[in-house]
């Protein structure tokens, strides 16, 4: 599967380092110091799981150097939903999901209000990590999650999908019933 992590803080960035090491194609979007450090020598993630280091396909701060994907992971704090929902529009394809991996209920609207309804999924993750410099991030503690699922609740290939990407990359996943 083809991944675009937005915003590849702590969460996203391992999320995206994660599933690179299990052979899926990451591209990450970031800003200033944090992407040219990972454009000059990778994102270094320092793990209670093992430390690793993984080039993206693509590091950018434009999504329309990307293209279209099959999954947006979306890191950014909640109060960024909007603003990133707008700039991802060039990764956005037919086939696309968005998740959402942030605290809050109201992501899934706030993204389909940008994207339409179709594009995205409800979901949320757990982990303790942090950015500790440009192009270097820590997973402190806790085994990572991801918990997602489509919006309207049904069973969804698309969902399954995500989830065995999940499973192959070592993060405990699973799709909710009722997201």
């Amino acid at each position: 599967m083809r991944f675009a992590v937005f915003g590849a803080g702590g969460f996203g960035g391992y999320l995206g380092g994660r599933l690179s090491q299990a052979g899926e194609e990451v591209a990450i979007i970031a800003r200033g110091a944090h992407l040219a450090a990972i454009r000059d020598q990778g994102l270094r993630v320092d793990s209670i799981k093992g430390d690793f280091v993984f080039s993206p396909s693509v590091a950018t701060d434009n999504p329309a150097d990307v293209g279209a994907v099959d999954v947006v992971v979306l890191g950014v704090k909640a109060w960024q939903l909007t603003e990133a929902a707008e700039a991802m529009r060039p990764m956005i394809g037919p086939e696309t999901c968005v998740l959402p991996i942030q605290n809050g209920v109201e992501a899934p609207s706030q993204l389909s209000a940008v994207l339409g309804e179709e594009a995205v999924l409800g979901g949320l993750g757990g982990i303790v990590s942090y950015t500790v410099g440009p192009g270097h991030i820590r997973h402190a503690a806790v085994d990572p999650f991801v918990r997602f699922g489509e919006v309207d609740n049904h069973a969804s290939p698309r969902t399954e999908r995500l989830l065995q990407a999940f499973e192959r990359a070592g993060v405990k996943a699973d799709i909710r019933p009722n997201i």
